[in-house]
């Protein structure tokens, strides 16, 4: 890979958090927080050590998050229909409205992204990252088995 092609990618991981900085600006949420609200969207009602599993987070940096969006009105807690020892914790009405939004413009976007590409173009780049993608996870997974403990 290039070092023009990385630095192209920071540039988009660049953009993408300032634009969902903008997005969020002026409301509780968090490029964190927004990433429970997704976990709970995709997979429904969720125990929080599922959603801390599923963020690769501790269940005390999940607790927090949603605290925080449960005070934002974002999520409820609910009691586990068959275990009595977990809570639930699931999406409200109103953050299910705006998870629908934001699903809407999230595709509006990738569409208006793609639209740049050429037709005939647009699966090679879409195989390209990809491809990048599957390495770059892999590079972190090996990492983060050989890393030492520390004590």
């Amino acid at each position: 890979m290039s070092t023009d092609l990385l630095n192209q990618l920071f540039a988009i991981n660049e953009l993408m958090r300032r634009d969902m900085a903008r997005a969020f600006a002026g409301t509780p949420l968090t490029e964190s927080r927004v990433a429970v609200l997704w976990t709970l969207r995709m997979s429904g009602a969720s125990t929080q050590r599922d959603i801390a599993a599923a963020l690769d987070v501790s269940g005390k940096n999940v607790s927090l998050l949603i605290d925080a969006l449960e005070n934002g009105g974002y999520v409820r807690r609910t009691a586990h229909p068959t275990d009595r020892r977990a809570v639930l914790v699931e999406l409200t009405d109103s953050a299910e409205e705006f998870m629908t939004t934001m699903q809407r413009e999230h595709g509006e976007l990738a569409a208006t992204l793609v639209s740049e590409i050429p037709a005939d173009e647009r699966a090679t780049v879409e195989r390209g990252i990809a491809t990048i993608t599957a390495k770059l996870q892999q590079l972190v997974d090996d990492a983060a088995n050989t890393e030492d403990p520390k004590p």
